[in-house]
């Protein structure tokens, strides 16, 4: 038998009542904006994805970082800083699917790791409903610009060779978008190459060489104008360029802009070059701030601030140490250690890197600008997750979401507008497959957080088991579940029955 989504939910809350599980109240502070108020012209929409930023990478979140990051912290000024918000994934291409689709990934056949092209293929479905798609049904003109890395499907040659120089099929623009330009995965990953829409902008002729830490990147087929070190500008300018067309053309828009920074490799362009302390990758997150900056300074100059929301988050945690003292219970390369200046810690407090079950993993920055809508410096201290971003997009252009699409997507509308919500506990995942749940001040992590042995969809939890209290120690120091095994088995049958279930929002 069915259940309908309020039942499903309260029969979550109903389980895990009694036990300290609360938290379906926000918390969020000094949020503006009457019902009338958010059910106005809907905006613009500009979601700012960099790739592999720390929760301690921006002053704005950690104040003991000294990497300049002056954008960013006058964004937070402007809008509502979330301080407990997840990807969907501790690495990107499932996090990547969570955002457009609302939907968790390891719900699709990618249950771990991620996507590396030319070999796999497409991960959103044939017919799969997207934010950009839904967007697109209501008037919006919709591009994505930067990386993708949710599979393409590559031209080949007459014996069947992939061709990196002819078009491309199920990319972008089948699922959603009306314009594409950007590269096909990280910045580390073939082809080395820009496509705009279907086409590369150059024939890929050339061959990258390989080369080492920190400007680490694999060799492969490259186009003869591509310069890693001139991607991030490149894509902010296109960026800036497709912001005042559609404000010239008076054009609803959504802007899916998708960064490759600071993720390796750790390039910033020349001009950015010692301008911080922290070495190549403060350099390079400096260089982010500067992007952000330059979008925010083309909504302004092109006269629809008033109109336009603005996110900014990143796709998971970062993937450097974050102290040298710490014992190795990461999956990045020792040799990073080493690299990664002492004084500055990425992912701020928070126990472990990219890929992660831990924290370091996949609390993120994430930050609203939504001016007469979302009061500057407001802070909201609500569980989230990245899912979110495809139901509030729903809510603000009024689209009622079929069942099969946003499985696991939950509106943000009410937090932004400094009223409670009603969510099943979030479902963190790490790059290996491990499950963690979050439920209120609860953490109960299905493994080794550090990644460990994979935990395929269906298949019972591996053990050993951690049960932590995220308000007394969000560094995720001291496992208590021998003191709490009520609270354990209450949150392992939570998690079972969202994962057996097609949707959270039953």
């Amino acid at each position: 038998m069915k259940m309908n989504r309020r039942v499903f939910l309260k029969s979550c809350v109903s389980a895990l009542g009694g036990l300290g599980l609360g938290g379906w109240k926000a918390t969020c502070r000094a949020a503006a904006g009457s019902d009338e108020d958010t059910h106005g012209a809907p905006p613009n929409i500009v979601f700012i994805l960099a790739d592999d930023m720390g929760y301690g990478d921006i002053q704005a979140y950690n104040p003991a970082s000294r990497i300049p990051t002056p954008n960013l912290n006058q964004l937070a000024s402007d809008g509502m800083r979330f301080t407990d918000a997840h990807s969907g994934s501790a690495v990107c291409t499932p996090t990547r699917y969570g955002i457009l689709t609302g939907r968790y990934c390891w719900r699709t056949r990618l249950q771990s790791g991620v996507l590396f092209p030319p070999d796999d293929e497409p991960l959103i479905e044939p017919g799969r409903l997207t934010v950009a798609g839904m967007l697109k049904r209501r008037g919006y003109h919709t591009a994505c610009i930067g990386k993708w890395h949710l599979g393409i499907e590559w031209g080949r040659d007459d014996a069947g060779t992939v061709d990196f120089s002819k078009p491309i099929r199920h990319g972008p623009t089948d699922v959603g978008f009306d314009e594409y330009f950007g590269i096909a995965a990280s910045l580390d990953m073939v082809p080395y190459a820009f496509y705009h829409n279907r086409n590369p902008v150059e024939p890929v002729t050339e061959t990258q060489e390989a080369l080492g830490f920190p400007r680490f990147i694999r060799q492969g087929p490259k186009a003869p104008g591509f310069d890693p070190g001139k991607v991030l500008d490149t894509l902010t300018e296109r960026a800036v360029g497709y912001i005042r067309t559609r404000a010239r053309r008076q054009e609803r828009f959504f802007l899916y802009l998708p960064l490759t920074a600071p993720h390796k490799p750790v390039w910033p362009a020349d001009r950015f070059a010692g301008k911080t302390a922290m070495g190549p990758y403060g350099d390079f997150v400096h260089q982010v701030d500067d992007s952000v900056g330059r979008v925010l300074r083309a909504i302004e100059q092109a006269g629809v601030a008033g109109n336009t929301l603005v996110v900014y988050t990143s796709d998971n945690g970062s993937f450097m140490y974050r102290r040298p003292q710490e014992i190795r219970d990461h999956t990045v390369d020792a040799a990073k250690q080493h690299y990664h200046p002492d004084n500055h810690q990425a992912n701020g407090s928070l126990r472990g890197t990219k890929a992660d079950v831990w924290e370091g993993g996949h609390r993120i920055p994430f930050v609203v600008r939504w001016p007469g809508r979302v009061k500057p410096s407001s802070e909201c201290d609500q569980t989230i997750c990245l899912t979110d971003f495809f139901a509030t997009c729903a809510e603000i252009v009024r689209f009622d979401m079929p069942p099969n699409a946003g499985e696991d997507s939950f509106s943000l509308m009410g937090l932004l507008a400094g009223r409670g919500w009603l969510r099943a506990p979030v479902v963190h995942h790490s790059a290996n497959g491990v499950f963690a749940l979050r439920q209120g001040k609860w953490k109960m992590v299905f493994g080794n957080g550090s990644g460990g042995r994979e935990q395929p969809v269906g298949k019972p939890f591996a053990r050993p088991y951690a049960l932590f209290d995220m308000e007394q120690d969000p560094s995720e120091t001291t496992n208590v579940i021998e003191s709490y095994p009520q609270v354990a088995a209450q949150l392992e049958q939570a998690l079972a029955r969202i994962r057996d279930n097609p949707s959270s929002r039953l």
